[in-house]
């Protein structure tokens, strides 16, 4: 409460300056673009409306997605004030994000969107993001953090993230870009698309490819194989109906060939040689599709009044056969243990890493084989109108309706190593290692009420969720699904989930912004386990100081109940379940920096960006989890896998004809454990500095040729001990290509 009490004493105190302060300054006039109806289907829609939130919000326009023409997520977000994530595989392909130090894995604890609908695979009954929208398609990302996001569920703690895909283009246009470079990475995008009266379309095609970095013994591909086609229809009513409307169709089709692995390196061997896998993972590989189907209808029953309705259907398939246990002299130990506690498990390691040959069944390879579902249908409301004495009003309502599911349906094959080459010498039973289908269905509603008298702004809101999570397990060996060994387990939950915030313009030059909402994240259906609740504070400025622009927040999230997920990909069991972790305070401040470098009478521009984020996450109570991925956690120790540090500074030289972008990031060190009491250099993960750049020589109005250079300094360094070992991030890369734009 003593929380609540200093944040109320500073919004009082606040809005009674402002209020003084305000009589005696011109404001612009309420005619502004914040009080547009924003597009479908996106948070903002501009930097403007971003800029101007009773929250902290940050929006990545198409312009600087081209300017590193990044086809990983985390490059991408790196430029992001307020926004932790550790990498994996080195291109981005199954993200760890975290906002505001929410659990990273799988980026599991925020709401992701795409077009406004949520992309998760399962975003209620299983929300660890295996599939994740390719950045490489998107014209913008939006961020949304603090008291706002109300609006966006069902994960309301840290943020939500919405990639806005390719919108159909008011006239005949296109583009083709392609690259090619170190390890044979290539890409080819294409697009093109056309609006013809009330008629529009617009077609893409992305492919993206490599070799891999890591090195196996026979020379085989450790690189990934990813195939993109999106296309969408829209047709609208004529320009003087008395009901203005639009519908569009949207189809996305996305399937992936990876041969990635859950098996990284043990310390010595990462210290040697960094970029080796193991023989006995070169079977391990990733096949996945994802298909999308999306109706969108737009209705204007007033110059102020509109509904905008989304009808979506997503399925994921994906079968991840990838080296789970190891047996030798009939012990069966677990591959994450095998590599981090080598030395206690000597002839096991040898097998893995191929110095020994082996028995038959000597090496089970998981196929992680699961299709998951997601369908809905989501509607809002909004309704903005000017009162008196200087007044605006906007009010929004939202309703959706939900169901996703799991189904796994797994099994294990065996195999023997000989001289470094693996054969099959068994099939496992369809179902014997995950035979179950969890589902969710929720209803979800909000209503939020935005009010602005001068310069101050005001946003109350509220959402609702209701939602019954089930878990339905056949048995092992029961490959048929008949009900004899059907188990099932029911957790239900209701909510209700308030939130304000509030924005002051001083002047043209300094805001004032800040919130208090409550967190949420969905419970598993284990029993007795309860949802993740938080109450979470900001407090933050937006200023512009001779020609020095820059937003400064201060953030803490107060948990009652964190939840744990116990992944493969973070060293547990691989069962999905969540688990209740205690209490824990996450507090930091973020800073963002832009300024132009030389004068504005300048021929060559030089703008510069700096982000800088602190993070101090801490269980606030001791705790003793049955799970080994926490163990047991004393107060003060650190929540694992969240680096307190991260700084970005970006720089893009313009002159006329070429550009140079810059961008330096630095990760800071981080516990890949809890850390034993407050002791910070517990199972620690080093930190360092990358740098990526960007070179661009434009022929023509339609036609530039591109160079990209990841990692330029070629630092090795280590991302991650998780799933199974030390894993390095992407050595030196460099990559030359080409656009045309028509």
């Amino acid at each position: 409460m003593k929380y609540i009490y200093l944040f109320t004493f500073m919004c009082i105190t606040t809005v009674t300056f402002a209020q003084s302060s305000a009589n005696n300054q011109s404001i612009d006039s309420l005619q502004k673009l914040d009080e547009v109806f924003i597009k479908a289907n996106r948070i903002f829609g501009n930097k403007f409306v971003a800029s101007h939130r009773t929250g902290s919000a940050y929006y990545i326009s198409k312009a600087e997605l081209g300017k590193f023409s990044n086809m990983d997520i985390n490059r991408v977000l790196s430029q992001v004030p307020g926004v932790n994530y550790y990498e994996e595989d080195g291109f981005g392909l199954r993200p760890n994000i975290s906002l505001r130090g929410t659990s990273p894995q799988r980026s599991a604890k925020i709401t992701l969107m795409e077009d406004g609908v949520l992309i998760a695979p399962a975003p209620y009954s299983a929300p660890a993001a295996y599939y994740f929208p390719s950045v490489a398609r998107m014209q913008a990302v939006e961020i949304l953090k603090g008291s706002s996001q109300v609006q966006y569920g069902p994960f309301t703690t840290g943020g939500a993230i919405n990639f806005v895909s390719s919108e159909i283009p008011s006239s005949l246009s296109g583009v083709f870009n392609s690259s090619y470079g170190t390890y044979q990475s290539g890409k080819v995008y294409t697009k093109v698309g056309n609006q013809h009266q009330r008629l529009g379309y617009v077609v893409e095609y992305l492919n993206m490819n490599s070799d891999g970095f890591k090195e196996l013994g026979n020379n085989e591909n450790t690189g990934f194989d990813i195939n993109e086609v999106v296309t969408k229809l829209s047709y609208r009513s004529k320009a003087a109906a008395k009901l203005p409307q639009s519908i569009e169709f949207k189809f996305q089709y996305y399937d992936e060939a990876s041969n990635e692995t859950y098996v990284g390196l043990t310390k010595n061997d990462f210290d040697t040689t960094p970029f080796m896998r193991y023989e006995g993972s070169q079977i391990d590989n990733m096949q996945a599709e994802h298909f999308q189907y999306m109706a969108t209808h737009i209705l204007g029953l007033s110059d102020r009044i509109k509904l905008v309705t989304n009808a979506y259907f997503n399925e994921f398939q994906r079968n991840w056969y990838k080296l789970d246990d190891v047996i030798q002299n009939g012990e069966k130990v677990g591959i994450a243990s095998v590599i981090n506690n080598y030395p206690m498990y000597p002839e096991h390691y040898d097998i893995v890493a191929g110095n020994l040959n082996s028995g038959n069944d000597a090496l089970l390879v998981k196929a992680n084989n699961r299709v998951y579902t997601s369908i809905g249908i989501q509607t809002k409301f909004d309704m903005h109108w000017f009162g008196k004495q200087n007044t605006f009003h906007d009010l929004e309502i939202g309703v959706r309706f939900h169901y996703d599911e799991e189904d796994r349906f797994q099994w294990e094959d065996g195999y023997s190593i000989t001289n470094g080459g693996m054969v099959q010498t068994s099939n496992g039973i369809k179902g014997d290692q995950g035979n179950r289908i969890t589902s969710a269905n929720a209803f979800a509603s909000y209503i939020t009420y935005k009010f602005k008298k001068d310069n101050i702004t005001i946003t109350p809101g509220a959402r609702y969720e209701n939602i019954r999570l089930q878990s339905r397990d056949f048995g092992s060996g029961n490959a048929t699904r008949d009900n004899s060994g059907l188990s099932m387990v029911e957790n239900n939950v209701n909510v209700f989930i308030p939130g304000i915030g509030f924005n002051i313009e001083f002047s043209k030059q300094l805001s004032l912004f800040g919130g208090v909402h409550k967190g949420f994240s969905p419970p598993g259906t284990s029993e007795g386990e309860k949802p993740e609740l938080s109450v979470n504070y900001e407090l933050g400025s937006r200023f512009n100081y001779q020609g020095i622009r820059g937003e400064f927040t201060g953030f803490m999230n107060d948990y009652s109940n964190l939840l744990g997920n116990d992944l493969a990909a973070t060293g547990g069991t691989g069962t999905l379940d969540q688990f209740n972790a205690g209490e824990v305070l996450v507090s930091g401040f973020e800073l963002l920096l832009n300024v132009d470098a030389l004068p504005k009478t300048s021929k060559v521009k030089l703008p510069l960006t700096f982000t800088y984020t602190y993070t101090n996450a801490v269980f606030s109570n001791n705790f003793e989890s049955n799970e080994s991925i926490w163990g047991e956690i004393q107060e003060g120790d650190a929540v694992p896998y969240i680096a307190p540090h991260q700084f970005n500074i970006t720089s893009s030289l313009q002159f006329e004809h070429v550009e140079l972008n810059t961008n330096v990031r630095y990760n800071g060190a981080f516990n890949t454990q809890t850390s034993a009491g407050g002791n910070a250099n517990v199972n620690e993960l080093p930190s360092n500095v990358i740098v990526d750049v960007t070179g661009k020589y434009r022929l023509s109005n339609s036609l530039k040729l591109t160079t990209q250079i990841i990692n330029l300094f070629d630092r090795v360094y280590a991302v991650s001990r998780v799933p199974a070992g030390w894993r390095p991030g992407h050595p030196f890369g460099i990559f030359g290509g080409f656009e045309v734009v028509f």
